[in-house]
């Protein structure tokens, strides 16, 4: 085998291989098996809030905006059967302008310390968006549903964000680029940031599982099906990693694994997560891996049969469990 070049540099085979494990920072112990605690959130419900965006309302984008607004009054109202004072962050985009939606629950005892889940509610063009990303805005209706009834010792943020697809991705027009670069010029003291990203496939097919170049490294070290949650962070966010994901396991025997790596290998940085990333804040994605394993990702096809809702209400168990550790 020959040395492949990078830079000014050459790295043998062996050497890239090194690389690519120590880059990982693999925490991928395997889930238990043993139940901990029941089912608690109903998939009926997820199912609802994903009928409603990607069957009733449907594509949503700026392409769409009627749509978009409608998907956006669907979740504030959504806040507001739950008690919850809802407040519009509005930002302009040409002639138009959209609004990231956010509430909170005050924390007790450090309140000025922040803990952010956020999921997009837009779709790409041309798809409805069931599982990217209604799900991930049915699992935030919910985690916010269950947080309304407890006391928090840090504040806890849920912010729906606008336009995280194509035009506007990762662009300063990125709804979640505008929240965080705001919440950095206030000073927020946001100490964890969680996106909930395409939440809802997973299969127990042998090879359901694709992974990012060189794909046969990663196979060593993760499952060939697709019957998992993957957490995902950069290098500085693997404290919040690991709490985030032991956690999650304490809760539900639902399989997790996690990566932390460089933010250029593909797909690493493609959710909200990245927007808080570049200003600094220690932030994860939560997600079934989307275009590593669904096969109607980005496409007319991603429609609300083709999410598990039993296995995203176990996936909510787990992230609830997190939010309430990651809180204390």
């Amino acid at each position: 085998m020959g040395e492949k070049e990078l830079g000014k540099g050459t790295l043998t085979p062996l050497f890239l291989l090194v690389i690519v494990l120590l880059a990982t920072g693999l925490a991928t112990s395997p889930s238990s098996q043993e139940a901990r605690t029941p089912v608690t959130t109903p998939p009926d419900m997820l199912r609802a809030h994903v009928q409603a965006l990607a069957g009733e309302i449907g594509e949503r984008n700026t392409f769409r905006p009627q749509a978009l607004r409608r998907a956006a009054a669907y979740i504030e109202q959504a806040w507001r059967n739950q008690g919850y004072t809802v407040t519009r962050h509005e930002y302009a985009m040409g002639r138009d302008t959209w609004e990231n939606l956010e509430i909170a629950r005050r924390g007790r005892e450090h309140p000025d310390d922040i803990i952010l889940i956020g999921a997009h509610y837009d779709s790409v063009i041309g798809s409805p968006g069931a599982n990217d990303n209604a799900t991930g805005i049915a699992a935030l209706l919910e985690l916010s549903r269950l947080a309304a009834a407890r006391d928090l010792g840090k504040t806890v943020r849920f912010v729906a964000f606008v336009n995280e697809e194509p035009p506007q991705f990762q662009t300063a027009l990125m709804g979640s680029r505008v929240y965080a670069r705001q919440a950095h010029t206030r000073g927020d003291r946001i100490r964890a940031m969680l996106s909930l990203e395409t939440l809802g496939y997973y299969s127990e097919a042998p090879g359901s599982q694709a992974f990012p170049f060189p794909s046969a490294l990663y196979r060593l070290f993760y499952p060939d099906r697709g019957n998992f949650v993957l957490f995902v962070s950069n290098f500085a966010s693997r404290p919040l990693l690991r709490q985030a994901v032991e956690s999650f396991r304490q809760v539900t025997p639902f399989p997790a694994e996690s990566i932390a790596t460089f933010e250029w290998v593909p797909g690493v940085e493609w959710s909200d997560h990245g927007s808080f990333w570049e200003q600094g804040y220690p932030a994860l994605m939560v997600t079934d891996t989307a275009l590593y394993r669904y096969p109607h990702y980005h496409t007319g096809q991603d429609t609300p049969e083709k999410v598990n809702y039993d296995a995203l209400a176990r996936v909510v168990d787990g992230l609830a469990g997190t939010l309430w550790t990651l809180s204390r």
